[in-house]
């Protein structure tokens, strides 16, 4: 029996594993020491459990236990590693590399350091949403410190060139960030083959829970070194003070080795059924695939629909299934996406996209009524449209 509303927004947030709720609910109640209290076993309890989670998620990337620093999720990652890099290496230089199709998280954070003086390149990027890296390359200057370039979109599910720009980092002697949020989890990520000295992630990406997430540093090779952003106690090796939440953590090493055993047959199994709603939604007349058709994450399509109102569309469909639109109410009037724009896309067609992103969950079944459901209202407005 299928059960409305189907939720086909998995990189707004995902649900809980069963297992990842099963690991958290002891530290909640028994186990509810604090890692930092190093004089009894409550403490030392606590303090393992953040142990194991640091090496269950150090896998999942290809890193050291050590180099992971527990977060509250992945904006509070981004903002550390931009402002921590900005002020550790200002003696060397202030030139920070980004693109305009990044995440609001790092975008704002870029803009906050333009306020403190520091130099940012916005790169542009192709139609298919992907930067070129000789434009990359033309914009390291002496000063350049930094190259801020996301994994994965969050909106298009572009995979940008990571390996080519870690490389080209390495090269000329500029630390390499990535904000890898929709990424890790999802697609096999590794931080030495990719030569990432930075990387955010977060757990509820991944069927973790909210308010938790990581953020790699390199130890080797370089050797990277961060100014804090919180003080206070000094805790996860003075870069990020504040008592752990040791629940989430526990949580969030599950989901994260429970993403790095099925990575393969669950990338696998969503890229079918992704390509299932793709093919069938794209055979609608004006209808036009966002972003590139190849270097992309498995569970994510973005559409645009022609002829179409996007409120229509969004009203349409909101009661039996839980989408996000291209656009982002970003004042009182609704924008069109910045990230489709910056495609090229026309702001008629980035009102009227929609983004669909399968999960862990999705069934075949709810993936057959999303294609007629979607059909149905299309058509409908196209031909309220029509006799308007």
């Amino acid at each position: 029996m299928l059960k409305l509303p189907i939720y086909l927004d998995h990189n707004a947030t995902t649900p809980c594993d069963p297992q990842v709720m099963e690991v958290m609910l002891p530290y909640f109640t028994e186990l509810y020491g604090n890692a930092a209290s190093r004089s009894h076993s409550f403490g030392w309890q606590a303090e393992e459990a953040v142990d194991y989670a640091r090496e269950q998620v150090a896998k999942l990337i290809g890193a050291e236990p050590k180099e992971i620093i527990f977060t509250s999720g992945a904006t509070e990652g981004d903002n550390l590693a931009i402002k921590g890099v900005f002020e550790m290496y200002a003696g060397k230089g202030n030139h920070i590399l980004t693109c305009v199709t990044e995440h609001k998280a790092v975008l704002d954070t870029c803009k906050h350091i333009e306020k403190l003086g520091g130099e940012v390149t916005y790169l542009p990027v192709g139609k298919e949403g992907i930067i070129d890296l000789q434009q990359l390359e033309a914009a390291i200057t002496p000063r350049t410190i930094l190259i801020a370039i996301m994994y994965a979109n969050n909106e298009t599910g572009t995979i940008q060139p990571v390996k080519e720009i870690g490389a080209l980092a390495k090269k000329h002697g500029v630390l390499f960030f990535t904000d890898a949020t929709q990424a890790v989890g999802k697609v096999p990520v590794d931080v030495i083959k990719d030569e990432i000295d930075l990387l955010t992630c977060s757990a509820h990406k991944m069927y973790g829970p909210k308010g938790v997430g990581a953020l790699y540093v390199r130890r080797k090779n370089p050797r990277v070194r961060l100014t804090a952003q919180l003080d206070g106690g000094g805790h996860e090796k003075g870069m990020r003070s504040g008592t752990l939440n040791v629940p989430g953590i526990a949580g969030f090493g599950k989901a994260a080795d429970l993403c790095r055993h099925n990575l393969e047959a669950e990338g696998k199994r969503l890229g079918q059924l992704r390509n299932k709603l793709e093919s069938a939604l794209l055979q609608l007349d004006a209808t036009y695939l966002n972003g590139s058709s190849t270097s992309r994450l498995p569970h994510v399509t973005n559409i645009s629909f022609n002829f179409v109102n996007g409120d229509g569309l969004m009203m349409g469909l909101n009661k039996e299934v839980a989408l996000s639109s291209g656009a982002a109410c970003t004042s009182a009037s609704m924008e069109p996406s910045y990230v489709l724009k910056a495609l090229g896309v026309a702001d008629d067609l980035a009102h009227s996209s929609l983004r669909f992103s399968i999960g862990r969950y999705t069934t075949e079944e709810e993936i057959d009524f999303i294609i007629r459901k979607v059909t149905d209202v299309v058509l409908q407005l196209r031909a309220m449209s029509q006799i308007g």
